[in-house]
């Protein structure tokens, strides 16, 4: 914020405004939603133009669909994590047993247990790390693989509704 020549009348940079309208329509919301319509007047009322909004529109659409996709990832992430913690605690647990009642104590099993243990933990490091190369990589990789099966499972029902008829 700058204060203009004669000391009273404060001006604001445009982020400064952006903060300041957020705060303003968040309050003056509570809780109730704006329509459509209340958004193109708030936009003409700011002197932003029908097109700039709808631009607006579109690319919040669009990181909303993104943020949506991420979410489901980190999900699915998080899912196959827990299936290889129960595969170690199930695997682990039978070579434990096992050793116990061959040998009487702990020994080879300990190495399986340790190593093991070691993939997972790095496993569960990656699985948490939200940011960065590897998880873009990741999500990518899962999108493709999510698109592809949209498709397939398209085409497998088109292809069976066109044999039904």
């Amino acid at each position: 914020m700058s204060i203009s020549e004669n000391g009273t009348t404060p001006s604001y940079r445009q982020e400064e405004i952006q903060q300041i309208l957020n705060l303003a329509i968040a309050r003056q919301a509570s809780g109730d939603d704006f329509s459509r319509s209340q958004l193109v007047e708030i936009a003409a009322e700011l002197g932003i133009s029908l097109e700039k909004l709808n631009s607006a529109e579109q690319e919040w659409l669009r990181q909303q669909e993104t943020q949506q996709k991420h979410h489901e990832f980190n999900i699915y992430r998080r899912r196959k994590l827990q299936q290889s913690f129960a595969k170690y605690v199930i695997i682990n647990g039978f070579f434990v047993a096992l050793n116990l009642l061959s040998g009487g104590t702990l020994s080879w099993s300990l190495y399986i247990l340790l190593f093991w243990g070691l993939g997972l933990g790095l496993r569960t490091w990656n699985t948490y790390q939200l940011e960065g190369d590897e998880y873009e990589q990741a999500f990518q990789k899962w999108y493709r693989k999510q698109q592809l099966t949209q498709l397939t499972q398209s085409i497998f029902t088109r292809v069976n509704n066109w044999l039904k008829a």
